[in-house]
C-alpha cells in the first residue's frame, strides 16, 4: 500500500495535483462512504474492489456535476459560438484519474483512500477502458475534447455509444484471438442517460415530389438515445459534454406487421434496429462498405444535427426574437473528423431545404460556412467510397441531394475548364469506374469551407497529390493543423515523477502552456537535473519490468534499453522492419556471443484488424521470433522480445513513460501524422524514425541530430515507385538481410510448420508496397548509432532533455487554438467559470466581463 505523502512531497505537488486539506479529505471520505451505502447498497463487510472503485468514481463525479451544470448555464447566458466535433470514434481510455487531475483532487483522493485503508492503484485498475476507437484518430478526438474544455471553448463531442468497443486481444499459441470488449457490463459511472432528448432517425423509404417540395416518406424509424459524459477542463471549472448516441427501436417497431399475432417475433426484431450502436468496426485505415457501417455514419449525424438545430433555436437570442438561419454559421462550427460523418453535409441540406424551407442557394451557402473537414489518411484503401445502389436504398433523399450538389459542382468546373473532360471526371463526387460510388472525401471538400491535413508533410501530399485538382481551384481552403496530445493525460497522469521534476525546475504553468518546456534547454548541462531525469526513467522502467514479469512471466533486465513499437499492426507501420532487425541482432549474438552488445528489450504491441490476414501473420511472426530468442541460453538477458497483449490507452500509460527508444518507422509518405511519436518524445524517449508524418516537425523542433532519422524520403519513395522497386536487389546485396529472409522462409522460427510464413516472404519479395528491404540497411546502421549512444548514459539523457524541451509544439492545446482561430472563428479563453459555490449572479457578471473583452 502506498505510504502517505510527506510534508515536503505535499508542498511539491500542491499546484499540479491539488491541495490535501483536512476538510477536503474528510469530505471525500464522507462522500465515499455515502455512495458505498446509498448508491451501491453495500457495507465494508461485503464490498468488492469494484464497489470501492464505483464509490470513488461517484464521489469524484459529485465534484464534476455542479461545474457541469454551471458550464451549461454560462453558455446559455453568453451564447457563444458552439463547436461540434463529429467523430465515429472517441478512444477515451479511463476517466477516474484524469478527472481527479483536472479538478485538482488527486492528492486529496489519494490521502482519503489511504486513510480508508485501500490502495488507489488497485481501484484505478478496476475501471474498464472505454475502447470506443481503433487508434490514432479516436485517441486524437479524446485529446481534443480535453483541450477544448481547457481552452474554455463551448465545444461538444458527438459520436456513438458502442455497446462493444474495440475487441480485447488475446494471444494464444502466438496468434491473435479476438474477444468481445463488453466494456459496459458493470455499468459506466461517468455517463448520464438523457431519454428526454431521444430523437428519431429515418432510413429506407422513398421520395415523393409534392407542391411543397420533396418529401421523404414510408421510412423506418430508429430512436437515438443520448448518453452524456462530462469533459472537464484543467482547473478552470469548465465541464463540456461528450454526447454519444445509442440506438433504440420505437415501441411500435414492426408491431404493425404482426397483426396476425406474432408478438414475440416482433419484439425480437427490435434487435435489428438496436444493432446500429452494438459494435465498433475494428478497422483502422481500411474502408469496409457494409450497410450497417453506413447506417452508423448516418445515425450519428442525423441525431446530432437535430440536436444542434434544437440548441440553436432555443438559444437566448433565438428564443426571444424572430428565428433566422442566416446566423447559423456564426453560432455553429461543425468539424468532420475524417469522412465518416460526411453524411452530415447532405443531411443539413435536407433539413434546411425540405423541413425549414430555405431556398437551395441560401441553404448551400450556410452549409459550406458551417462545415470543416479533417483528412487523416493518404492510403487509397482507407478512403470511403459508398456504392450508389446502397445509398439509394438506405438514404434515397440524400442521394438526390448529393447528385444535385455534384451537378452544381461539375457545372462550375466545366465553366472554368470547358474542354478538360478528364478533370471533370476526376473531380466528380460520383465515380463511375467499377460500379457507381459516392466519393466521400470529395463530398467533404466541396461541402466545407476548410480542409486540413494533420502534419505539414501530410497536408502537402494532400494538396499536391491526392486532392490536387481541388487545391488548385481553392488554394485558401486547404490548411495544415499538426496533431497534438493532451499533456494532462500524457504527462501528469501517466508520468507523475517527470511532471513533478519539470514543475520543480520551471514552475507549474507549463501544464496549460507546453511551450514553456523550452526553459528546460537551460538545464541540458546541469549535472543534478541530468541525474534526476535519468532516475525518473529508471524508476519507470523498474515499475514496468515488474508489470511485465507479473503478466508475461519473462524476467526483464531493467538496465537494458527498452525499445518500444506500439501502434495498430499494419504493413505501412512496418513492424516487419523491426522484426528483421530483431533477427539480425539475434544472429549477431549467436555468431559471436563474446562480442560487446548493448542489451535490449524489444517491446511490440498492437491490434490487427480481425479480417487483415497479413497483420495477423506479422503478429505470429513476432511471437514466434520471441519464442526462439527468449529461450536461447546463449542470448541470455542481452535480448528479450515481448509482444504486449491487448494494447490500449491504459497500457500505453504504463509503457510510454518506461520507454528509451520509440519506433516510428513507417514508409515516408504513408503516416499522416502519428501522435504516439509525440507521447514518447514528451515522456523522455528518443525517436528512431523516417522523415514521415509529425516526425519531420519533431526533427525541426529538436534538431535532426537529436533524433535517429534513417531511410528514404518522400521524394526517394516517389522515385523508386516510378523506376520500380526490386526487393531481390537488396536480398542479393546484403548478406545479413539474406540470412534473415532465408531463416523466415525456411521455417527456422516455425520448425513444425516450415511454410507458415510463406505469405510474408512472398509479399516482401513480390508485392511489398511499403519497401521494407529498401530501408533495411539504413535502419540497421541507425540502430547501431542508437546502441553506441545508449552506452553513454549521460549523453543519452542530455539528448532526452533536449527532446522534452522541444516537445511543446505538440500539445493538443496548440492544435485546438489553431483550429479555433483559423477554422472555427472562436477565441480560446483562460477565463474561469465561477464555481458552483458562488451564487448564480456570478455567472451573469462573468458573462458581462466576457462581452467587454
Amino acid at each position: 500500500m502506498a505510504a502517505p505523502l510527506t510534508d515536503q512531497e505535499k508542498r511539491k505537488q500542491i499546484s499540479i495535483r491539488g491541495i490535501v486539506g483536512v476538510e477536503n479529505v474528510a469530505e471525500l471520505k464522507k462522500g465515499f462512504n455515502r455512495h458505498l451505502h446509498f448508491t451501491l447498497v453495500k457495507d465494508r463487510n461485503v464490498a468488492t474492489a469494484r464497489d470501492y472503485y464505483f464509490a470513488l468514481a461517484h464521489t469524484v463525479r459529485d465534484h464534476l456535476v455542479g461545474r457541469w451544470i454551471r458550464t451549461q448555464q454560462f453558455y446559455y447566458e453568453t451564447d457563444p459560438k458552439r463547436v461540434y466535433y463529429l467523430s465515429l470514434e472517441f478512444y477515451m481510455g479511463r476517466t477516474l484519474q484524469n478527472t481527479m487531475i483536472n479538478l485538482g483532487l488527486q492528492n486529496a483522493c489519494d490521502e482519503a483512500i489511504y486513510q480508508l485503508g485501500l490502495d488507489m492503484e488497485d481501484l484505478e485498475d478496476m475501471e474498464e477502458d472505454a475502447g470506443l476507437g481503433n487508434g490514432g484518430l479516436g485517441r486524437l478526438a479524446a485529446c481534443f475534447l480535453d483541450s477544448m474544455a481547457t481552452l474554455g471553448l463551448a465545444a461538444y463531442g458527438y459520436g456513438i455509444r458502442y455497446e462493444y468497443g474495440i475487441f480485447n486481444q488475446k494471444i494464444k499459441d502466438g496468434w491473435q484471438v479476438e474477444e468481445a470488449d463488453d466494456w459496459l457490463r458493470y455499468g459506466n459511472p461517468w455517463e448520464k442517460a438523457r431519454p428526454e432528448y431521444m430523437l428519431p432517425v429515418h432510413f429506407y423509404g422513398r421520395v415523393e415530389e409534392t407542391k411543397e417540395g420533396s418529401k421523404w416518406v414510408d421510412t423506418q424509424v430508429v430512436l437515438a438515445m443520448p448518453y452524456d459524459t462530462p469533459i472537464p477542463g484543467y482547473m478552470n471549472n469548465t465541464v463540456n459534454t461528450m454526447r454519444l448516441w445509442s440506438a433504440r427501436a420505437p415501441n411500435d417497431f414492426n408491431l404493425r406487421d404482426f397483426n396476425v399475432g406474432d408478438y414475440i417475433q416482433a419484439v425480437l426484431d427490435r434487435n435489428l434496429a438496436e444493432n446500429i450502436s452494438r459494435v465498433l468496426y475494428p478497422n483502422d485505415n481500411f474502408f469496409e462498405g457494409k450497410e450497417l457501417r453506413l447506417k452508423q455514419e448516418y445515425f450519428v449525424v442525423a441525431a446530432t444535427l437535430q440536436d444542434v438545430i434544437r440548441r440553436f433555436k432555443t438559444s437566448k437570442r433565438n428564443s426571444t426574437g424572430p428565428l433566422s438561419f442566416d446566423t447559423f454559421p456564426d453560432k455553429n462550427a461543425i468539424q468532420l473528423n475524417d469522412t465518416h460523418p460526411a453524411m452530415a453535409i447532405p443531411e443539413l441540406m435536407r433539413i434546411f431545404v425540405d423541413i425549414e424551407k430555405l431556398d437551395w442557394d441560401t441553404a448551400w451557402d450556410i452549409t459550406k460556412r458551417t462545415f470543416a473537414y479533417t483528412n487523416h489518411t493518404v492510403l487509397p484503401e482507407a478512403l470511403e467510397r459508398w456504392p450508389v445502389e446502397l445509398m439509394e436504398s438506405l438514404l434515397p433523399r440524400h442521394l438526390q441531394i448529393i447528385y444535385k450538389i455534384n451537378q452544381m459542382h461539375l457545372d462550375h468546373i466545366a465553366s472554368l475548364f470547358p474542354k478538360d473532360v478528364d478533370r471533370i471526371r476526376r473531380m466528380s463526387l460520383i465515380e463511375e469506374d467499377g460500379g457507381k460510388r459516392v466519393n466521400m472525401a470529395h463530398l467533404c471538400i466541396v461541402g466545407s469551407h476548410a480542409v486540413n491535413g494533420v502534419a505539414q508533410i501530410h497536408s502537402n501530399i494532400i494538396k499536391k497529390e491526392i486532392f490536387r485538382d481541388f487545391a488548385e481551384l481553392e488554394t485558401d481552403k486547404f490548411q495544415n493543423k499538426t496533431n497534438g496530445i493532451t499533456p494532462r493525460r500524457w504527462l501528469l497522469l501517466c508520468n507523475p515523477g517527470l511532471a513533478d521534476l519539470i514543475a520543480e525546475a520551471i514552475g507549474e504553468d507549463y501544464v496549460k502552456d507546453l511551450s514553456q518546456l523550452e526553459k528546460l534547454k537551460d538545464l541540458v548541462e546541469v549535472e543534478g537535473f541530468i541525474r534526476d531525469v535519468s532516475k525518473v526513467k529508471q524508476d519507470n522502467k523498474l515499475k514496468f519490468a515488474q508489470y511485465l514479469e507479473t503478466e508475461y512471466k519473462v524476467k526483464i533486465n531493467p538496465s537494458s534499453m527498452f525499445d518500444v513499437h506500439v501502434k495498430r499492426i499494419h504493413e505501412y507501420k512496418r513492424q516487419l522492419l523491426n522484426c528483421l532487425h530483431i533477427i539480425t541482432m539475434y544472429n549477431r549474438i549467436k555468431k559471436n556471443p563474446a562480442a560487446p552488445f548493448v542489451p535490449r528489450t524489444v517491446i511490440i504491441g498492437g491490434k490487427a484488424a480481425p479480417g487483415y490476414h497479413m497483420a495477423k501473420m506479422i503478429i505470429k511472426l513476432i511471437t514466434s521470433v520471441a519464442e526462439v530468442v527468449n529461450n536461447d541460453p546463449i542470448v541470455g538477458d542481452k535480448l528479450k522480445v515481448i509482444f504486449l497483449e491487448n494494447y490500449r490507452v491504459s497500457l500505453a500509460e504504463k509503457v510510454i513513460p518506461a520507454t528509451d527508444l520509440s519506433e516510428q518507422i513507417s514508409t515516408a509518405g504513408t503516416e499522416a501524422s502519428g501522435t504516439g511519436n509525440m507521447k514518447f518524445m514528451l515522456n523522455g524517449a528518443l525517436t528512431i524514425g523516417t522523415l514521415d508524418g509529425a516526425n519531420v516537425e519533431m526533427a525541426e523542433e529538436a534538431g535532426q541530430e537529436n533524433l535517429f532519422i534513417f531511410g528514404m524520403t518522400v521524394e526517394d519513395v516517389a522515385k523508386m515507385d516510378s523506376e520500380g522497386y526490386d526487393a531481390m536487389k537488396y536480398y542479393k546485396k546484403l548478406p545479413e538481410l539474406k540470412q534473415v529472409a532465408d531463416q523466415i522462409k525456411s521455417g527456422f522460427f516455425s520448425p513444425k510448420q516450415p511454410e507458415l510464413f510463406n505469405d510474408i516472404t512472398n509479399m516482401l519479395f513480390n508485392h511489398d508496397r511499403f519497401k521494407v528491404f529498401a530501408d533495411y540497411e539504413s535502419y540497421v546502421k541507425c540502430q547501431e548509432r542508437v546502441s553506441a549512444l545508449y552506452e553513454d548514459q549521460k549523453e543519452w539523457t542530455k539528448m532526452v532533455i533536449k527532446n522534452i524541451a522541444a516537445s511543446g509544439k505538440f500539445s493538443s492545446d496548440r492544435t485546438i487554438a489553431e483550429y479555433a482561430t483559423e477554422i472555427w472563428g472562436v477565441e480560446p479563453t483562460d477565463l474561469k467559470i465561477p464555481p458552483p459555490s458562488e451564487p448564480r449572479e456570478a455567472i451573469e457578471e462573468t458573462a458581462r466581463a466576457l462581452k467587454k473583452m
